[in-house]
Formats: C-alpha cells, structure tokens, sequence
C-alpha cells in the first residue's frame, strides 16, 4: 500500500514538473486567478503537498517541536540573563549611613547648564544620554568640579556615585579622579598634586585602572600618607560603562567599593583624628556622574527594628521608575535579614515610599511594586519565610521631609519595614 502511494506522489511530481514548464505555477499560485488551468494546478499542488506532509509528518512534527523547545530555552535564558541578581552581589558589605545629607541628581538643572549647587576652575554640563536614564554633569580634562557648599562630616558617614568613563579630547577614555579632601579654602579651588590640609584620591587611569592615595600635609601628616591599586583585570572600567562607586568612612577607617566588589579597605587610612573631610570633587580626565549621595551614622537596624519598632532605610535602591531591587541592595537586605533570622517571631509590613515627582496614582503604584520586590527579595536570596512579611505602599502621600530640593526628595524615597 505504501509502495502504491508513493509511486502516485512520483507520478504527480512528473506530471507537475512538465505542467509547471508550460505555466507560471509561480506566479498563477501567487496571483490566485480563476482560472481552470489554474485552478486544477492549484488543487495538484494542496494534494502533492498533503502527500509530503502525510508520508513525513512524524519526522517534521518532532523537528518542529524540538525547534519550538531550544527557541524557549533560549528566550527562557535570555530573560533570566537580563534580570540582575542579588546573588552576584553576595560579598557586598555596603550600608549606606541612616542619614541623608547630600543628594545631587541634577534634576533641577537645565540640560546644557553647569549645575547650580557646583563650582569649577573649568567647565561642565548637565547631559542626558540615550543608554543611562537621568541627568549626568560631564567634565572633561583638566578641570574640577566641586560641592560649593562646604559638608559637614561626622567619624562615621558612606559617599556614593554613579560615574560613566569617557572619551576626553585626545579621542579615547580619558579616565578620571574622584577626590575627597579636608579643604583650606572654602571659597575656591585648593591647587596643587596634594590639595587642602588632608585628601583621599581616588584615579581611574585612561586604560581602567583604579588606584587610590591618601595624605595629610604638614608634618603631623609625614610618613602616614598610602597608596596601591587594583591589579584584577576584571576591575578595570571600560568605556561608556556605568559604575557604582561607594566610599564608607568609619573614622580612620576607608573602605572603596566598585558595584559589588570591595576595592581597598585601609584600616587607617586617617590616624589623625583632627583631620575632618568637609568637601568632594570630581577631576580630570573624562566622565559623567550623578546619583551622588552622602548619608551619615552606621544604622542601627537590630534596635530600631526590635525595640523601636519601625526601621526607615535609605539603602535599597532602584531605577527611576522601576521596581526591581538593584543589586547595591545586598549589604542592606543582608543585615535586615540577619535580624529577622536571628528573631523568627518578628513579622513585618514593609511600606514603599516615593517623592511627588510625576503622576500620584502611578507612584502609589510603584511604591506598592516596590514593597514587594523587596519581599520577594527577602525571600528568595535570604530564606525569610514570605509568611513572615506583608507589604503596602504609600507613593507620596507621607512625606517627612518638603519636596522642594534634591536631598529633600532622596529622604522622601525610602523603606520601611514596621514590626507587627
């Protein structure tokens, strides 16, 4: 029977090759005529067909499938390659002070524009770019940057930003320098390799090594000044990239950290206790910064969640708009982990909060997103019982601070974790 049906298929494809020679079988198929000739060609060419599909359909339906499965195993993949992880960040230590003093993300600042609360010997602008949302401050060269208003620094206090390396005028990465210094004038630009009374300096190179050095002047300062630099390859900063840098000042103590990597940690870095840091900027080379933020006191997150009952962190991070949890969170969640670990009777409500930028429904929203992406976070990098844990949102409708400047705004952006 089989044999019968295939001669018939090989008798159709002859008759179908000499039909096809005197018609345009092509074009009539495309065309859809009317036709008789066509019509019968037509109806040749579904039956021919049907007779492939029906003496291989098996074999075609099994391909097929296995195509569909490696394609959703790929996208599968893909989705699951493009959610960052917490877990890529399980070494970092980071946790940003309870306090939040200083907050610069230029949103007040016209595009175009050098940045109102800045000064310079050079000159900057305020950009944006079509990879990284936000508004950025590019330097370029030999210029500076720097806080106009003099900071106020307690022992204990974290300094964080966001910077994109770029290309300076000479056509490639220039690199750059972040400088945090003790200044002598607080009215302008303290010149010099080592400027003001004291510094910390940190230097990405024009090829992405980073290196550090630290000083105090005089000869209180003789002798005590380091220096090093990262060597690992993988720390090197490329390009057009964004990197999260994180400085955590517990008196003498320096600790440097790019994304979830711990760079130096100098346990006295500053053995000269008279010595306060009252200023940052940014120099050299090429680069653009922003999400600049300075927060002073350690947290004390056992105490206030235990005894106080309510806990307000400023150290779980997300993008404008987005409610997935960034991986600079780590240090944070851990140590509120720790504490609901160590007191699995604690349950919580954690509450979102937003500023009162944009539309009110959308950030009562979004804050909501946000409370249970940290849940999820909770529960998934850090083994909390999801039982143990409600959430809500309020969007911006229980501000503790005015929305009427940056830092205002960055103390209204927080998370709240109430104990039940």
């Amino acid at each position: 029977m089989k044999t019968t049906k295939f001669t018939v298929l090989i008798l159709f494809c002859i008759l179908f090759i000499n039909l096809n020679a005197q018609v345009d079988v092509k074009q009539k198929v495309v065309n859809q005529t009317n036709n008789e000739t066509n019509k019968t060609i037509d109806q040749g060419i579904k039956k021919g067909v049907d007779g492939v599909k029906g003496l291989f359909k098996k074999k075609t339906t099994n391909t097929q499938t296995e195509n569909k499965t490696t394609e959703n195993e790929k996208t599968a993949n893909k989705t699951a390659e493009s959610q960052p992880s917490l877990v890529t960040y399980s070494k970092y230590d980071f946790i940003p002070g309870e306090k939040v003093i200083f907050y610069e993300d230029f949103a007040q600042d016209a595009i175009g524009d050098f940045p109102a609360l800045w000064n310079t010997n050079g000159s900057a602008e305020v950009v944006t770019t079509n990879l990284f949302p936000g508004k950025w401050v590019r330097f370029s060269m030999q210029n500076a940057i720097w806080t106009d208003a003099l900071l106020n620094l307690p022992d204990n206090y974290t300094i964080e930003f966001d910077v994109i390396p770029v290309k300076g005028t000479e056509g490639r990465m220039a690199g750059y320098g972040f400088r945090l210094i003790s200044s002598i004038n607080a009215k302008a630009f303290d010149y010099g390799a080592v400027p003001g009374k004291a510094g910390f300096y940190l230097e990405c190179e024009y090829f992405g090594r980073l290196g550090y050095r630290t000083y105090i002047n005089g000869e209180i300062g003789d002798g005590l000044g380091l220096s090093g630099s990262k060597e690992e390859k993988e720390t090197y900063e490329q390009e057009n990239q964004k990197y999260h840098i994180a400085l955590w000042a517990q008196k003498a103590r320096i600790r440097l950290y790019q994304n979830e990597t711990k760079l130096f940690d100098l346990p006295k870095a500053f053995p000269v206790t008279s010595i306060k840091m009252d200023r940052i900027r940014f120099e050299d080379g090429a680069a653009m910064v922003s999400n600049i933020r300075i927060a002073v006191g350690a947290p004390d997150t056992r105490n206030k969640l235990l005894t106080e009952g309510k806990l307000i962190t400023y150290g779980i991070y997300f993008d404008v708009n987005k409610d997935q949890v960034k991986p600079e969170s780590y240090g944070t969640l851990k140590d509120i982990s720790t504490v609901l670990t160590e007191n699995p009777g604690i349950r919580v409500k954690i509450i979102g909060h937003t500023d009162s930028d944009g539309d009110a429904a959308m950030n009562l929203d979004l804050s909501k997103r946000r409370a249970a992406s940290v849940k999820n976070a909770l529960s998934q990098n850090f083994g909390i019982d999801a039982s143990r844990v409600e959430t809500d949102g309020k969007g911006a409708t229980q501000p503790v601070a005015a929305n009427d400047s940056p830092v205002n705004k960055a103390l209204n952006r927080r998370v709240e974790f109430v104990k039940l």
